[in-house]
């Protein structure tokens, strides 16, 4: 499978890249997300120089970059193998000497890496920006794997604030993005996958089409070499920085503690910076209301976010000991019979994330998508759309993970929980949201299927 999607991002690039004398640009971004194959695609033809930090010396990072320049620009009067880069001054000051007719790309991927052991990094480069500011056609591109760090570098007092003109965030695929990598698959097949695997494209490109889910599932996952139960573990220990209160967090949640208090008293301290930092990675979200404000609410209610990890924490983990002692096989037909119940909440979730992209022809001022329940928990309504400045509820979603679900047995508990929401159900608009088929529905419900949710779009 090629590359595929990020049609905004490259368009973002190439907006970037138009202008005459752009500062640089900044992509950040989970590892596994992208960011290289996404950076790779826009240098398609363009003069090039791409340099991955080690958190090496900097004298073994400046001589391997010189090496890397004089590849990818040979024939230069500079011979840099035999004299490398002195400093950070000398290889920015002749990398722009290189572009001072034609324009050249240079990529530092992994930034902190490099600003780890040369901590003076960003300094020397605002200082030699400002000075070649116009009078070289280099463009810099920055591009990291710790988020935080990436954009604590955009931060006031930083050596850098203000000098970049482009900064993004790449986030995994979305269901119908998603879609784009698995062709092959039925609909219901590609909501099962990014069940499992989520939005990210690695872990999509290891999926074999060709195969079953149990297949993919014996190969990817249930053996203590595979590569996604690896996976699961590289997340823990890299992604979430130092300390165990992360990872202690996310399996308090992945077990069903879901309010600030339980998973407090899992972890037995206070976890809300804990949880910040995962909400700010997209691996924990939290929920309330729709209808509430989120910087007034008290209700703090947490899911497992990213698919991949929520399977890793579930299914797979639950059966972790068996998997580890080689029982692999034996298990797998326990987690294959289990992954009904996990995709219930990975679905309700494609679903709202469905009528977020047909916000327009349900209402032109939707404002808000999200789930809906009382002050007691109960009556809870998976998807809720918001219209206007008052937010009025426009309408209201039930999402199955069923096969087929008759319209109105839904219908009957759905407004009447609808009723509890606004003054008038009948006044509002209904979605009912199942695997294959929605059956009985009137014209005027807005039935959905994985067929509509996962069909391919962005490529």
């Amino acid at each position: 499978m090629g590359f595929v999607n990020r049609v905004q991002e490259l368009a973002a690039l190439e907006e970037w890249w138009a202008q005459p004398y752009p500062r640089p640009a900044l992509i950040s971004g989970r590892r596994r997300v992208g960011k290289t194959a996404l950076i790779r695609r826009f240098a398609e033809g363009r003069r090039l120089v791409f340099y991955t930090g080690a958190g090496s010396a900097p004298t073994f990072e400046l001589a391997q970059l010189s090496r890397e320049v004089a590849a990818a620009l040979p024939g230069g009067l500079r011979q840099l193998e035999v004299s490398p880069y002195r400093d950070w001054y000398d290889a920015f000051e002749h990398l722009a000497s290189q572009a001072e007719r034609d324009p050249l790309l240079l990529v530092l991927d992994e930034f902190p890496e490099l600003t780890a052991m040369s901590p003076d990094l960003p300094g020397i480069m605002r200082a030699v920006l400002d000075r070649i500011q116009g009078r070289t056609k280099l463009r810099i591109l920055l591009s990291g794997s710790s988020v935080r760090a990436m954009w604590e570098m955009q931060e006031y007092r930083a050596p850098l604030y203000g000098r970049f003109d482009l900064a993004m965030q790449l986030h995994p695929f979305r269901p119908h993005e998603a879609a784009l990598m698995l062709p092959k698959l039925s609909p219901e097949d590609r909501a099962m996958v990014y069940g499992i695997v989520g939005g990210v494209p690695l872990y999509l490109s290891l999926w074999d089409q060709d195969g079953s889910i149990e297949d993919n599932l014996r190969r990817l996952a249930v053996r203590p070499s595979a590569p996604l139960y690896n996976e699961g573990r590289l997340i823990l220990a890299t992604e979430l920085g130092a300390g165990h209160q992360p990872a202690a967090v996310l399996d308090a949640i992945a077990a069903g503690r879901t309010r600030f208090q339980e998973i407090a008293d899992a972890v037995g301290t206070d976890p809300t910076r804990t949880l910040e930092r995962l909400i700010e990675l997209r691996l924990v979200e939290r929920l309330i209301p729709v209808t509430e404000d989120e910087r007034k609410s008290r209700r703090r209610i947490y899911r497992i976010a990213d698919n991949f990890l929520g399977f890793y924490l579930g299914p797979l983990m639950r059966n972790r000991s068996k998997i580890e002692i080689g029982l692999g096989d034996t298990v797998l037909p326990v987690i294959a019979e289990g992954l009904d119940d996990h995709m219930g909440a990975v679905y309700e979730d494609a679903f709202r994330d469905h009528l977020r992209r047909r916000a327009p022809e349900i209402d032109p001022q939707v404002v808000a998508v999200g789930p809906w329940w009382e002050a007691d928990g109960q009556n809870q309504i998976d998807a809720v759309v918001l219209r206007g400045r008052a937010r009025e509820p426009v309408l209201a979603g039930e999402s199955k993970w069923a096969r087929s679900v008759s319209a109105p047995r839904i219908m009957a508990k759905l407004s009447a929980k609808a009723a509890r929401l606004v003054p008038d159900p009948e006044g509002i608009r209904y979605a009912i949201c199942a695997r294959t088929e929605v059956t009985h529905a009137d014209p005027r419900l807005m039935a959905v299927t994985a067929a509509d949710i996962f069909a391919p779009e962005g490529g």
